[in-house]
């Protein structure tokens, strides 16, 4: 049975390095860079640089369900403690 999580490479801050993604989280980091009018390579190395722990394949899924989760608090006026965390740690 084939694995859902393929490895990749990508380019960060000038050096090649390899995360390992289910194709959802992949497709679900190139939008939303899109909707932020970033490369690839730059929303991963902002990623990589705000993490605290865990290793960069981790973290971008956290991004990501965080970006989504996000994203139904404001559609439905929710109460979003992750998302006001991270406004907080950016300030």
């Amino acid at each position: 049975m084939k694995s859902p999580v393929v490895k990749r490479s990508i380019v960060i801050t000038g050096h090649k390095t390899s995360v390992s993604l289910e194709d959802a989280f992949w497709k679900g980091l190139k939008e939303i860079a899109g909707h932020r009018n970033l490369t690839l390579s730059e929303l991963v190395a902002l990623i990589d640089s705000e993490r605290r722990h865990g290793n960069l394949s981790s973290a971008i899924r956290l991004f990501v369900l965080d970006h989504y989760r996000s994203l139904l608090g404001d559609e439905k006026g929710d109460h979003n403690p992750t998302r006001e965390m991270m406004a907080a740690r950016a300030v």
